[in-house]
């Protein structure tokens, strides 16, 4: 079975004879970027994290509050095509929620379609998100708090997939990677992002849509002090 392709450079997936991307029309070499395994970008996990929630969260509500109006706009679209189509696109949008934050970090121009680069990512984040959540229903079930802990473990995953152009597997396996280092800190850290969408959804519920955007920024945050960005995905945004 041949593996997808993917071009380095916009992450659009196309098939292995193709000579240029069919949308950004950069020149494609053989192998050039696989999700399947090993044109991955390598990646070595950090020996020692430091888990920073309030912090993380702190930076994310400054990059928020310093473009709310772009912000607000993207939750909202996220959350109405998230209720339309449940399931099926989440994964896309986490991900094009990511790259927007990701171009704000870098100080590069964020465009509210970044939303829908997402889905340059189709599969890998939409088999990603399946998994999770099946992993996330399971522990629950168990128990409230593996339930918890194994949502934790995979925050970073939709993150690894656009930077490191990593497959579902190899990207939560990684994510896994980070957040074993300090199970208790990082459970806490989604805890405390998950108090701060509440805080939103009690200030007349709107609230939503500024606390929404804030949790993604704070986990685009860590993972850049924790793993940071890959010098040919910040070449290419």
């Amino acid at each position: 079975m041949i593996p997808p392709m993917f071009c380095h450079k916009c992450g659009t997936q196309v098939s292995p004879d193709t000579q240029f991307c069919t949308t950004c029309g950069t020149p494609l070499t053989p192998g050039a970027q696989s999700l399947a395994g090993v044109a991955a970008i390598p990646w070595t996990p950090p020996e020692v994290v430091q888990v920073r929630g309030g912090h993380w969260i702190g930076e994310g509500w400054e990059l928020v509050k310093s473009d709310i109006g772009t912000y607000v706009l993207l939750a909202l679209v996220f959350t109405l095509l998230g209720s339309a189509v449940p399931i099926i696109i989440q994964g896309p949008l986490i991900a094009g929620m990511h790259i927007y934050t990701m171009k704000k970090l870098l100080g590069r121009r964020a465009e509210f379609a970044d939303l829908f680069l997402g889905f340059n990512y189709f599969v890998p984040t939409l088999v990603a998100s399946l998994v999770i959540a099946l992993f996330v229903s399971i522990g629950t079930i168990l128990c409230v708090i593996p339930g918890l802990v194994v949502a934790a473990m995979y925050k970073f995953t939709y993150l690894f997939i656009v930077d490191k152009r990593m497959d579902f597997w190899p990207a939560m396996q990684a994510s896994h990677a980070v957040v074993k280092r300090d199970y208790v800190g990082f459970t806490l850290f989604l805890i405390l992002m998950a108090l701060v969408d509440l805080l939103g959804i009690l200030c007349c519920v709107v609230g939503i849509f500024v606390a929404l955007p804030v949790t993604f920024a704070a986990i685009t945050v860590a993972y850049k002090e924790i793993v940071g960005f890959d010098q040919r995905t910040v070449d290419a945004l």
